[in-house]
């Protein structure tokens, strides 16, 4: 890696089941140099269940949102070296080869030598019923798109520290703040970019189906959060911004 190329630390948020954050933890170590291996890390969201390699363990469930505020706020104040940070759910797989961490720097780097910042990368997906211009079309180098879906994001740490970080504000439970966060970025001139040469699985809420009133309460959080910030007409907005978006098939 370059020496001013990004430096990118891939944070796995556990809560549920181990089985599937070892996954994805053990995917990201496959064929790393051992010099890599520590910037690979679980962070275990007062799970349960513990994650049985976690990095930290915090002391209560801060939920997605709350969860990547502080692994922000972490990286910014105690290892500033890091230029970016992939928050990761521990329900997805990759499905394109790595060493993934890698690969992401490496095209991250390709990327914004030819675009400039890129305030959020994110791997496309194979399957997305919420999110229709975050779908791979392995054809595609990459899509330029408004938002992304928040199962994967590398967020560019100075570009969201311009933006005010993490606005989990009325929030706590953080669905919708992955929309808004890339959507900041997209308002202020930096790319948000969605990779179509790196693409992961995912198993929509494998974790909140399982928690009692979990997906309405999240849901009209949700709903209070956006319409606060994007208007009471925020659903059809964003269906407008899903089709508004550049595809590459070469840069």
């Amino acid at each position: 890696m370059p020496p001013c190329g990004p430096h990118v630390c891939a944070v796995v948020l556990h809560y549920g089941d181990p089985g599937l954050t070892d996954r994805v933890q053990r995917q990201l170590l496959e064929g790393l140099p051992p010099g890599r291996r520590a910037d690979i890390r679980v962070l275990d969201n007062a799970a349960p269940e513990a994650a049985p390699r976690a990095w930290r363990r915090l002391p209560e469930n801060l939920f997605w949102a709350g969860a990547l505020q502080w692994m922000v706020r972490y990286l910014q104040e105690n290892e500033p070296n890091f230029t970016h940070l992939w928050f990761l759910n521990n329900d997805i797989s990759f499905a394109t080869p790595g060493p993934q961490l890698l690969r992401a720097e490496a095209r991250l780097a390709w990327l914004e030598s030819r675009l400039g910042t890129v305030g959020v990368y994110s791997p496309s997906v194979l399957r997305n019923p919420y999110h229709p211009q975050m779908i791979q079309d392995s054809r595609l180098q990459i899509r330029e798109v408004c938002y992304v879906d928040g199962i994967a994001p590398l967020l560019n740490l100075a570009a969201l520290s311009e933006q005010g970080g993490v606005d989990l504000r009325g929030n706590p439970y953080g669905y919708g703040v992955d929309v808004y966060t890339s959507l900041r970025q997209h308002q202020a001139g930096n790319a948000v970019v969605v990779d179509h040469q790196l693409a992961v699985r995912h198993t929509y809420h494998s974790t909140g189906r399982r928690v009692s009133g979990f997906m309405e309460r999240a849901a009209r959080a949700e709903a209070a959060y956006l319409s606060a910030r994007l208007g009471e007409e925020y659903a059809s907005l964003l269906r407008q911004l899903q089709t508004r978006f550049t595809d590459h098939a070469r840069l």
